[in-house]
């Protein structure tokens, strides 16, 4: 059986100060039989492992360079996450997707090289609102993880996150209809790809994801999570997440 995870993406918001609310969401969760991640800006990745010690809560980055090491000057490297106490990462966003030009190649050689540290890498795939208005999705969301994955992937390493672009942080989210479609296409793929193991792998939505639309969404079929952004900065927005998901 999968475990359910709540995994949250601070991108580039938080403080020192900030990290506070990881003290709070690990004591109002620890009941929850549910996964808990916070990724931070990877420069307080440190101090927020600090913070999670002794708690049920896990603490990875947004993203890593696909080299260990080398001239890449303002980068991190997953050997460096790892070596902070990061366990997971986050890879191929749709912000970084748009911001930085990343293509699934490339998101490719950064999953190997999070999972050749030791990383869980969770893979992002979506499509823009003009590719689903061209009723194009599914074979947008089945080249990301064509090209995105890595052979090496198992259901112990690699979580997939879909993420609609027009539903992140726009208060959009896409109808459980258009989750359950894309999300059994993608198990589909999943296992025909990497049988059992692509069964067992963790499947994530993401999309403004908040406390009054979360126990809709994982009552939906191969939701295995969600992959939280805004709501998951304040204990008080994410733990009604956790507790709809651990309901679920």
């Amino acid at each position: 059986m999968r475990r359910k995870m709540a995994a949250g993406n601070w991108k580039m918001n938080g403080s020192r100060a900030a990290l506070a609310e990881l003290d709070a969401i690990a004591a109002q969760s620890a009941d929850f039989d549910v996964d808990t991640l916070i990724c931070p800006p990877t420069l307080y990745v440190s101090e927020a492992v600090t913070h999670a010690s002794g708690n049920p809560l896990y603490i990875g980055s947004q993203d890593c360079h696909f080299e260990t090491s080398g001239a890449h000057t303002g980068d991190n490297s997953a050997a460096m996450i790892a070596d902070l106490g990061g366990t997971h990462v986050i890879l191929g966003h749709s912000e970084r997707r748009a911001d930085h030009g990343e293509g699934s190649e490339l998101v490719r050689e950064k999953a190997r090289a999070a999972l050749q540290a030791g990383l869980t890498a969770i893979v992002c795939v979506g499509e823009s609102e003009e590719q689903r208005l061209a009723k194009n999705t599914l074979d947008i969301i089945g080249g990301q993880l064509a090209s995105s994955v890595p052979d090496a992937s198992t259901a112990a390493n690699t979580i997939i996150a879909y993420e609609p672009v027009w539903a992140i942080g726009t208060g959009r989210t896409a109808t459980t209809y258009e989750i359950d479609e894309v999300h059994d296409f993608i198990r589909a793929r999943l296992i025909r790809r990497f049988g059992d193991e692509g069964e067992g792998m963790r499947l994530l939505y993401g999309g403004s994801v908040k406390p009054t639309n979360a126990a809709e969404i994982f009552a939906t079929d191969n939701v295995d999570g969600a992959l939280v952004g805004g709501a998951s900065l304040k204990a008080d927005d994410f733990v009604p997440i956790i507790k709809a998901l651990a309901a679920s």
